[in-house]
Order: C-alpha cells, then structure tokens, then sequence
C-alpha cells in the first residue's frame, strides 16, 4: 500500500516567495526604465528649452545692436562722415548674457583667417544701377555676357539693347532699377561662383571649411563685394535747404564770399566764367582753388538740382578692385588704372589728415593723369558716404544660439533708418576661429 505525504507548507511559501521577487524585481525594472526613460526626456527637453532661450537672447542681442548702430550713425555719422571703427565698440559687445559682434572689412586687404570687425561702407562700391558695362566687366571674374545681362535688367527701354531670353526661366527680366544686390540671382547667367566667389559665408575672408578656387590659401570674393544699389548723397542741409549749385554763378559767388573771402571769391568766378560743370572735380581744376580751399566748401556745393545724386563711389574707403574697375570703365587702361589704385591707397594711408574733400585725388596723382581726366567728365567720385551695412552676428549664454541679420542703414534724410534686412544665419558661422574657441568650445566645456 501506498502512502501519501502531502508537501511541507514551508515548501509551497519559499515558491510563492521566489515567484513574488521575480515579480517584484520586473515591475522594479519597469519602474526604473520609465524613470529613465522620463529623466532623459526631461533632459533633453531642458536642453531644448536652454537653446530657445539661447536663442531668444541672441535674438534681442541682434535687436540691441540694431538700436545700438543706430545711435552711432547718428551721432559720428553727421554730415556724410564715415565712423571710425575705434569710436564705437563692434566685437564681443555684451548684451545681457549674450554678445554681438559686426562683421566688417579689411580695407588694407590683408589676407587673415579670422573677419574684421567695424561697418562697411556702402560707397566703397560700385553701384548696380548707375554703373556702366564696361565698368562692371572690369570687375574680377566677370564676363562680357553676364556685364550686359546686367545692364539689361535694370533698363527701362524694355530691352536694354541686350536679347536674353528668360522665358526658359520661367520668369519675365525686370526692366527697372535694382532694389537689392541679391536681385542679381535673377539675372541670366548668374552663378553662386559669380557672386559669391570662395566666399561662401560671406564673411570677407576664406574660412578653414571654404576652397579657394585656385587651390591655394588666396582668396577671391564674388561679385556680391564690390557692388551696391543703396548710394544715394543729398543734395541739401540738414534743415532742408538746397545745396549750392556751382553752375548758379550767383550763388556760388555769395558761398564763396563766405567761405573764402571776397577777393579770392572773386579770382575764382573770374577764373570759371561761364562754363557749365559735370562733375565737382571738373570744376575743382577750372577753378584754381587749392586742397586746402575745396574742403571748405564741398559740402555745401552740388552740380545737381535733383534731389539726389546717386552712384557716386567714396575714394577714402573704396578698395583697389573697385577703383581699377571705375578707372578701365571710364577707358583708362589697365596698367594706368592698377598704378594709379594702388597710388590712392598708399596716399590715403600716408595722409589721413588730408582726406577731408576730392581735391586728394589731384594731389596724389597729379593734375595731367589720364585718371584724373577720366573723373572728372563725370560726376564719378565723393568723400562722403550715407549708407552703411551692419553685418551683425551674435551668440547666447555658453556660446549658444547663433543668429547673424544683416541691415542696410540710410543717414541720407539726416536720421539713420533700416532700409534693408537680411537673415544669414542659415549661411553658418561666420565669425573665424579665434570667436569659436573663446565663445563656444571653452563656454561648454
């Protein structure tokens, strides 16, 4: 016979006990799983929140160096002066916790890795709308086509004497004056190479992640750096009032009476007669006056009755590529043209007391140079400026949240206005290396 022993119950609790810790321990896993699960969700939505807010004090950073130029060129920018980059601060200004920087040019053209800082001069270029086809072709990298096509987009005759056919682009050309330098990616032929050369981000210099296209460490920058549309000078006061007009012999006897003297006002109107002037630099040569003289009067002078003078490029900030441009535009040869930029720059450099009207042309190149004849057919050239682009860049706490807004300010109305905004972030960073290790990598270490 067979005899039944039922099992201990100590021995049924030790399997419920291990089956209630196997239990245990997945819903403890369970647990810390959705833990961490939680835990790195909530800290990248931390992070995500640190980079808008980031963001956002880059953002009003921009918006304070907007207000912050603004009270610059009000206050160094008066009567057509160009601001000295050592009167106003334009890198790593704080704002808060964030900082700006404005990204500027090198006008000695050094060649560097890292950008220059300070205001650019918009009449240190040749502007789109007034600037002839020869001009335009003289400029690096340009081809005859694409000068042309230039030229007849802006025409109002409706052809411009030029036959292109943008019907295959799906779009009419304009046949009206430039509004923006980016317009020219409208233009038939346009190329990213053509307008923006090596100079991808359009910082001013070749930065480490950019090729320039001659495979070496030089660096050719695109059409975009040596054109405007924005150069206007006013043709009156500040209180309204007209400048003087050099062809109204009697007002400018009355100015000059003023300014210089009534014996040497009237050795100069004698000396002009009855001729009738172009330009200013025409008149400077017929009227005798020395270098000393004609600043004393230029600002109050014009040979316009319009409103505006357009186009005219600034000699104290223009670069050599601009000034051979101008000079071969107006038929001097290339030889005469190179010779006679790099003369104007080295006596600008030498003499920066001596800049204060066009009448340093004459003295750095001479009365009988080709150059000097050449401008003064045309009312080409001035020492004043009104329009400046603030190319502004800025970072956040720790080096985050880049943004980088380029605006167009216009003094010509005697108060600086925003007349043009660009958003270039998306063209990345453009503030050289030296910025990113101080500002970035050490900052988030």
């Amino acid at each position: 016979m067979k005899l039944f022993h039922p099992k201990s119950p100590f021995e049924n609790r030790h399997g419920q006990h291990g089956s209630v810790l196997i239990i245990v321990l997945w819903i403890a896993i369970g647990l810390v799983s959705i833990a961490l699960y939680f835990a790195n969700s909530m800290t990248f939505e931390l992070r995500a929140s640190d980079n808008r807010a980031s963001g956002l004090a880059t953002e009003q950073a921009v918006e304070g160096a907007a207000r912050y130029i603004s009270y610059v060129l009000a206050n160094y920018a008066t009567n057509g002066a160009v601001p000295s980059n050592t009167m106003f601060s334009c890198e790593a200004v704080p704002v808060g916790d964030a900082h700006f920087w404005i990204i500027g040019r090198d006008l000695d053209g050094t060649s560097s890795s890292d950008p220059s800082f300070g205001l650019i001069d918009e009449g240190s270029k040749l502007n789109l709308n007034t600037a002839g086809t020869n001009t335009l072709y003289s400029l690096p990298n340009m081809t005859a086509d694409f000068a042309n096509a230039i030229v007849d987009w802006r025409s109002t005759n409706g052809s411009g004497g030029y036959s292109l056919n943008y019907g295959n682009l799906g779009y009419e050309d304009k046949n009206a004056p430039f509004e923006t330098v980016d317009e020219l990616r409208l233009v038939y032929g346009a190329t990213i190479d053509l307008l923006v050369g090596d100079d991808v981000n359009r910082n001013g210099v070749l930065d480490a992640n950019e090729k320039s296209v001659n495979g070496d460490s030089s660096f050719t920058p695109g059409l975009f750096e040596y054109v405007t549309v924005y150069t206007r000078e006013p043709n009156f006061h500040t209180d309204g009032s007209s400048l003087t007009n050099v062809n109204n012999r009697a007002e400018l006897q009355a100015l000059l009476q003023t300014d210089l003297g009534s014996s040497r006002a009237a050795q100069i109107t004698n000396r002009i007669k009855n001729q009738t002037f172009t330009s200013l630099l025409q008149f400077y040569l017929s009227s005798g006056m020395n270098s000393t003289e004609l600043p004393k009067i230029i600002n109050d002078i014009t040979i316009s009755s319009s409103a505006y003078t357009r186009g005219r490029v600034n000699v104290n900030t223009a670069g050599a590529t601009v000034f051979e441009a101008l000079f071969m535009g107006l038929g001097v040869d290339q030889s005469t043209a190179t010779s006679a930029a790099q003369n104007l720059i080295n006596y600008r450099e030498q003499n920066p007391n001596n800049l204060g009207s066009i009448a340093w042309v004459v003295d750095a190149l001479g009365n009988n140079n080709p150059v000097v004849s050449a401008l003064a057919q045309g009312d080409y050239i001035t020492t004043r400026s009104f329009q400046f682009t603030a190319d502004v860049a800025a970072v956040g706490p720790f080096g985050r949240g880049y943004r980088r807004v380029k605006f167009v300010f216009d003094t010509s109305d005697g108060t600086p206005k925003i007349i043009y905004r660009q958003d270039l972030s998306r063209l990345g960073w453009a503030l050289g290396e030296k910025a990113r290790e101080t500002w970035v990598v050490k900052e988030t270490q």
